[in-house]
């Protein structure tokens, strides 16, 4: 294994590098390593993204996913039995469809 370190200076807990600022210099300071900014500059950043880096969810989406998520948890079901029955009587001919329930669910889905 090699003993090069080929990590940039870009990445939190690398070794330090001699053409990098001091602390001093940069006006900030480090903890465990990492750079961290100083207090005006960290207020600054706080005010500036206080307004603008918000998200909002709307309720509709929320709701969608806690359905999914129950429809994902929720177990499968095993329909071949009863398709298969389906498939038999349909080609027997002796399956017979239920107008008025067809007709009430076109309705409800409809209004």
């Amino acid at each position: 294994m090699s003993s090069i370190d080929t990590r940039s200076s870009f990445f939190p807990r690398t070794r330090e590098r001699s053409d990098v600022k001091t602390d001093a210099t940069k006006g900030g300071s480090k903890i465990d390593g990492v750079q961290r900014n100083s207090m005006e500059r960290a207020t600054e950043l706080s005010e500036k993204t206080s307004t603008d880096a918000k998200v909002n969810i709307p309720d509709g989406v929320k709701e969608f996913s806690k359905i999914k998520k129950a429809a994902m948890s929720a177990p499968e079901t095993d329909n071949s039995e009863k398709i298969a029955r389906l498939k038999a009587q349909i080609e027997a001919g002796t399956y017979e469809m239920d107008y008025d329930a067809i007709a009430d669910k076109i309705l409800t889905s409809e209004f």
